[in-house]
C-alpha cells in the first residue's frame, strides 16, 4: 500500500533536514508524526519517527551531561489514551476531572482557578485514561507549551456551559484551536495554511444538562451549529451521562483489549494489552516482546468472531475481547 505522503508532511520532513538542534528536529519530527497518514502503507515509517523522536527526545533533556527540567505542561502519557480536557472559565473542567479520578484539582467558583495541568487516572472497566484539566482557554495570551500538550494528547475534550452561551463558548474554543493548528480529524483545513496542522479526535461536552430545560438547549445547540465533532450533554453535579463519556471516550480512541493466555493455564483478564483497532497478532507479538515476532509460529485465540482455541497466524487481525495464547 503505497504511503500517499502529503504536501504538509514533506514539508515537516524539510525542515527537519534544515533543523540545526536536537529541539527544532524533535519539533518537526512530532509534526511529520501527527501529519503521516495512519494505514498499514506508512507501519514502518510511523515505526522510524517513534524511533527518532525518542533519540532526539533524549537528547534535548541532556546538557552538558546534566538533564534539562521538563515544563508544567509536559506530561508523560499514561493508562490507555491521554485526553486533554479545554474550554472557556468556569465550566466545569476541574470539577469532571475531580469526579471521575483522584487527582483533586483546585475547584473554585471564579474563573482562572487552574493555573497549571492537573493529571489524574479515571478507571473504565480494566483500564485508565489519564484526564488532564487545563488553564482556561480565552482571548488572552496562551502560553505555548500548552498548545504543544494539546496537540500530543490522543483525545481533546471541549468542554462547554450549557447555562452561559454555549454557541459562543464552542465558537470560541474552536477558534483557539485552530490558531494552534488543531482541527477535527475529519474537519475541511483551510487550502492556504502554510504550516502543518494537527488532526486530532475531539469531543464537545456540554455540561450542566440537568433539566428537561437544558436538554432541550442541548438539541438546539447541535442543530444551529452542525456539529462534524461527536457531542454529549453531561451533568458533573449530578454524574448525568459520566458513564457514557468514558464509553464515548473508549469509542473514540480506536483502541482494543487483548488478553494473553499461557498453554494449560486460565488467561489473565486484569490487565489487558491495549493496542490500536486494526492491529494484527504479529503486532501483538511486538508489543509483548520484540523476540516474539521473529520467534512467533502461530496463536489460539478464543474471541467473539472465532471457534475457541482457533489457530491463527501471524496476519489475523485481533479483535475487542481477544483472548491470545501465543505458540512460539
Amino acid at each position: 500500500m503505497p504511503a500517499n505522503l502529503p504536501p504538509t508532511y514533506l514539508e515537516a520532513e524539510r525542515r527537519y533536514r534544515e533543523a540545526k538542534t536536537p529541539q527544532e528536529k524533535l519539533d518537526a519530527l512530532e509534526e511529520m508524526l501527527a501529519i503521516i497518514p495512519k494505514h498499514k502503507g506508512t507501519d514502518k515509517l510511523q515505526a522510524d519517527l517513534k524511533r527518532r523522536i525518542a533519540r532526539h527526545r533524549d537528547e534535548t533533556q541532556k546538557k552538558k551531561g546534566a538533564v534539562v527540567q521538563k515544563g508544567i505542561f509536559h506530561l508523560d502519557k499514561e493508562g490507555a489514551a491521554q485526553v486533554v480536557i479545554v474550554g472557556p472559565p468556569n465550566t466545569g473542567k476541574s470539577s469532571l476531572v475531580d469526579r471521575l479520578t483522584k487527582a483533586s484539582p483546585e475547584i473554585a467558583d471564579f474563573p482562572h482557578t487552574t493555573h497549571k495541568p492537573t493529571p489524574g487516572m479515571a478507571q473504565y472497566e480494566n483500564i485508565q485514561f489519564q484526564l488532564i484539566d487545563t488553564p482556561p482557554l480565552t482571548g488572552e495570551y496562551v502560553d505555548p507549551a500548552m498548545a504543544d500538550m494539546i496537540r500530543r494528547a490522543d483525545v481533546v475534550v471541549v468542554l462547554i456551559d450549557l447555562a452561559a452561551e454555549p454557541l459562543s463558548q464552542y465558537e470560541d474554543t474552536m477558534a483557539m484551536l485552530e490558531s494552534f493548528r488543531i482541527y477535527p480529524e475529519n474537519a475541511e483545513v483551510p487550502q492556504e495554511a502554510r504550516r502543518p496542522v494537527f488532526l486530532k479526535k475531539i469531543l464537545l461536552l456540554a455540561n450542566k444538562m440537568e433539566t428537561k430545560k437544558e436538554q432541550d438547549d442541548f438539541e438546539t445547540f447541535i442543530e444551529l451549529t452542525g456539529l462534524c465533532i461527536p457531542a454529549l450533554g453531561i451533568s458533573v453535579h449530578r454524574d448525568r451521562n459520566l458513564s457514557e463519556f468514558l464509553d464515548t471516550l473508549y469509542r473514540l480512541t480506536g483502541i482494543i483489549r487483548v488478553y494473553s493466555k499461557n498453554p494449560g493455564k486460565e488467561p489473565d483478564l486484569k490487565e489487558p494489552f491495549v493496542i490500536p483497532r486494526g492491529s494484527t497478532l504479529e503486532d501483538l507479538a511486538g508489543k509483548i516482546h520484540k523476540d516474539f515476532v521473529t520467534r512467533l509460529k502461530y496463536a489460539r485465540i478464543w474471541g467473539k468472531t472465532v471457534h475457541d482455541g482457533q489457530m491463527a497466524q501471524r496476519d489475523y487481525v485481533l479483535q475487542d475481547g481477544d483472548i491470545v495464547e501465543i505458540h512460539a
